[in-house]
């Protein structure tokens, strides 16, 4: 009870104090003095009286606002050393009370915030960290690090996919441009020109720039895998790939270029998946992991694949992706795998036949005559191929109808061909002439 009369006289002296300062406009006086209040409180572990002093303080008549910015960080410095979680929160809250709608203390409202919401989140109550998070957009912050941004933005963005919200996780994900992971980050900084305000340093645990790259497309594989979204999940990986610390370390890189293939392989054939399927073949690695260059160059190859063959040689393959990086492939993969086959099968055909019969198509595909015509009809539907289907005779016809012009065009083409090899033979006929009229003459 002493001990509480004292501290509250030389709270009362110092506030006597910090008044006469904060009058007379002394910037360095009311901050030390501001500070030296806190400390007292502190030192007496009387954290019902700093909360108070924080507001009180705060709220006094033409408070500086370096001596609110001061008196903020000292405080977030006592978080970690509070007796109990209830203390913390109630100091992290009074601190977060302060600081709203102050805009010189919005990146420590910012870290606030996220240490409120790692308590929530720990304490399971997922729904109220996400919602916390979310009242803060970083991305308006001038005066913060771009790794601080790009991380706080991340943990939104996985805070929203543990809650499952999918719409919001993927509107917060496109305030990070890709790019941003590209910038040379050893080239020497800029000196601010003067007006311009100061970034600040991120803190100690902020990842760098790689690791948040990293980061980023690990949660956006995330989003993807709820959609089974193949090709989005499939360059999602190939970025994770192409990170330096990642190529440099084959423990890394295998499984994600295991996870590469696949993906590629279960997405629907489309110019992108075409060229990242080519592009892919190219890679020297691929070599270290045979049984998937085989898999991608039978893709690769126009020839009809026979799926339980296919399935039989890569099923232990197939199984074994559970116990990878990145976890299994999905419920679902198996039939899309099979799905995906089928496709290439009836693209390889439509390549080297104009009209076929459903009964010879269905066996080239090794199905029956109706799943033969389901698969070729969603086919047409999404507009991979282009076929008409004469269901009395059973034909189908591979060929595109040509409109007038078309016609025209292949009919010129045809004459200018046509007319080109008369010139030649001509050309060739007169000159066996001459080579024979010269040999007579001799």
């Amino acid at each position: 009870m002493e001990a509480q009369r004292n501290l509250d006289a030389e709270i009362e002296a110092l506030l006597n104090v910090e008044k006469q300062i904060r009058l007379a406009g002394d910037v360095a006086g009311t901050k030390k003095a501001v500070t030296d209040i806190l400390q007292l409180c502190f030192e007496a572990k009387a954290w019902k009286t700093l909360n108070d002093q924080i507001i009180l303080l705060s709220k006094r008549r033409g408070q500086l606002k370096q001596a609110v910015t001061a008196m903020v960080q000292q405080a977030m410095q006592y978080i970690d050393q509070t007796p109990d979680i209830e203390t913390k929160i109630e100091l992290i809250k009074t601190l977060n009370s302060v600081s709203a709608g102050k805009i010189f203390v919005e990146i420590e409202r910012a870290r606030l915030i996220k240490r409120l919401a790692k308590i929530k989140e720990e304490q399971g109550l997922i729904a109220e960290a996400a919602d916390l998070m979310q009242e803060i957009a970083v991305e308006t912050f001038g005066a913060m690090a771009k790794t601080e941004k790009i991380a706080f933005i991340l943990e939104q963005v996985r805070l929203c996919l543990d809650r499952q919200d999918y719409v919001r996780a993927q509107i917060l994900s496109r305030k990070i441009s890709p790019r941003v992971f590209d910038a040379d980050s050893s080239k020497e900084k800029k000196k601010p020109k003067e007006g311009d305000s100061i970034v600040e340093e991120a803190p100690a645990d902020i990842p760098s720039l790689p690791e948040l790259k990293r980061i980023y497309y690990e949660l956006m594989i995330r989003y993807h895998s709820h959609n089974d979204d193949y090709l989005e999940i499939c360059r999602s990986y190939k970025s994770i790939y192409e990170i330096a610390s990642v190529r440099e370390d084959p423990a890394q890189w295998i499984p994600v270029l295991r996870k590469i293939c696949w993906h590629l392989v279960l997405s629907p054939h489309d110019p992108m998946q075409s060229s990242l399927l080519n592009s892919t073949l190219e890679d020297k690695n691929l070599s270290e992991i045979p049984n998937f260059r085989l898999l991608l160059k039978q893709l690769v190859t126009m020839e009809v694949i026979q799926w339980v063959g296919l399935w039989n040689m890569f099923k232990d393959e197939f199984e074994n992706e559970k116990n990878m990086l990145g976890g299994s492939l999905g419920g679902k993969a198996a039939e899309d795998l099979r799905q995906r086959i089928i496709e290439h099968n009836i693209l390889v055909v439509s390549k080297y036949y104009s009209r076929i019969t459903l009964k010879r198509l269905a066996e080239l595909l090794c199905l029956s005559v109706q799943e033969a015509e389901k698969h070729l009809s969603d086919m047409v539907v999404s507009k991979s191929l282009v076929a008409k289907i004469d269901r009395p005779m059973g034909v189908v016809c591979f060929q595109t109808a040509k409109d007038s012009n078309d016609i025209l065009n292949s009919w010129s083409m045809n004459l200018e061909k046509l007319l080109d090899l008369v010139e030649k033979s001509c050309h060739q006929i007169h000159k066996e002439t001459m080579v024979h009229k010269a040999a007579l003459k001799v």
